[in-house]
């Protein structure tokens, strides 16, 4: 069977539909929305299919969406129609498994049963191995400057099925709607697609195949890119023969000004940096920006300004907080989240404070939480900054962790012993 066939067969495509289902996310340029989808695909599903085989199929402009970077740049993001993400992730469930026999050991990002935690445990093996020196390459804007027709060539090597790779040119090369104009997509590949991961990967997997010939240790995470060795000199040579490599090579661009030789205490990778334990041995832990991250994120949580009910607020503060322990649980950070952990008890004390209001309400809740009747005045009648009195040992006894925690609180130091509990289990 040919390979169109298979990506076209009904079971594939009913795959593929559940899977964006579940996904969810946003209509394309054509306003049908995921919950429109089925019936869209009921009555035009055989004119599409048609399409696609006699190559008459056009796919639509993705949508050009703009989201904040952390440096205050905007990130490019391609949405397409519903109906094109189905196609693509047809498609990619049956390339991925084509091209997965391919791909380098040590690449980790878009790929089945791979993590960014896999790739840091690899990324630390060849540090405790002695390779201390770290080459870190940034892509620059990556998925904007691919070369369509490299990628094309790349992708023709192991596709045969020429109906299968004219698609995927009609995919790169269907253009881009922002602000209702439609421009050309000569070059890249849209970020935001269920097929672009894939795309990468085969790229980026030339990269890769290069480093392997040449002996070096390497961990990949998409674009993320990282090479470890043992002295200064050769990390610099490396540097400069693998800017040469990708930009001659592959047509990508190296980004001068963040491609560095570094080490490992001062490198960020995926979130993390390292350290040197007892023994000599290295260890991961989140870098400064990662917690500066977390911090604005449960700044924004707990603004006293922000009108909304204290259940609610928690119930996204607990969602960040699970989510982000999760993601650095085999990092190092008992004591800088256990720091964390007392500013933020310290700012919801500060929401349940307004929230109380009144002298006459915020005397009788002190009260009813145990506070000598006095005290509980003197502190409902304070001019005090809010700070000032969420700080002192009464809000702290009145408003203690255990009472928090049945409010349904969850703390970053209990989410992190919890992690470490089921992985000992």
């Amino acid at each position: 069977m040919e390979l169109l066939e298979e990506i076209l067969k009904p079971e594939n495509l009913n795959k593929a539909y559940k899977k964006v289902y579940q996904n969810k996310g946003v209509a394309g340029v054509d306003g049908i929305t995921i919950e429109e989808e089925f019936e869209y695909l009921k009555k035009n599903s055989d004119r599409i299919l048609n399409q696609i085989r006699k190559r008459k199929y056009k796919p639509q402009p993705v949508k050009r969406v703009q989201i904040p970077k952390e440096n205050g740049k905007m990130r490019n993001l391609g949405i397409p129609t519903v109906t094109d993400r189905v196609i693509q992730q047809a498609m990619v469930q049956v390339l991925s498994p084509i091209f997965e026999e391919q791909f380098n050991d040590n690449s980790f990002g878009f790929r089945p049963n791979r993590s960014c935690e896999q790739a840091v445990i690899r990324a630390l093996e060849y540090l405790n191995d002695g390779h201390e020196w770290i080459v870190d390459i940034d892509l620059e804007k990556f998925f904007d400057t691919v070369n369509q027709d490299k990628l094309i060539t790349i992708i023709g090597r192991t596709i045969k099925d020429g109906d299968v790779v004219s698609l995927i040119r009609k995919y790169l090369s269907a253009g881009v709607m922002d602000k209702g104009i439609v421009k050309a997509t000569k070059v890249g590949t849209p970020q935001g697609g269920n097929l672009s991961p894939l795309l990468s990967n085969i790229m980026l997997n030339e990269l890769d195949k290069e480093l392997e010939a040449r002996g070096l240790n390497f961990v990949r995470y998409a674009d993320d890119c990282i090479i470890l060795v043992k002295s200064e000199k050769a990390a610099n040579r490396v540097l400069e023969s693998i800017t040469k490599f990708i930009e001659k090579k592959l047509g990508l661009k190296v980004n001068a000004e963040k491609s560095k030789v570094t080490r490992p205490t001062q490198t960020k990778y995926l979130g993390f940096s390292f350290w040197v334990a007892k023994g000599g041995k290295w260890k991961p832990k989140p870098h400064i920006k990662s917690y500066q991250k977390l911090i604005r994120k449960l700044k924004q949580l707990t603004k006293r300004s922000w009108s909304i009910s204290l259940d609610n607020r928690i119930k996204q503060i607990n969602y960040l907080v699970r989510g982000w322990v999760n993601y650095f649980r085999i990092a190092n950070m008992k004591n800088r989240i256990a720091e964390i952990d007392e500013h933020l008890r310290t700012r919801i004390r500060i929401v349940i404070w307004k929230q109380w209001k009144k002298i006459s309400k915020r005397q009788r809740a002190l009260e009813q939480l145990g506070i000598d009747t006095k005290v509980a005045h003197k502190l409902a009648c304070s001019r005090k900054g809010y700070q000032l009195i969420c700080k002192t040992d009464w809000m702290k006894f009145a408003i203690n962790i255990e009472r928090l925690r049945k409010r349904g609180l969850v703390f970053l130091l209990d989410q992190y012993k919890k992690v470490h509990i089921e992985c000992t289990d």
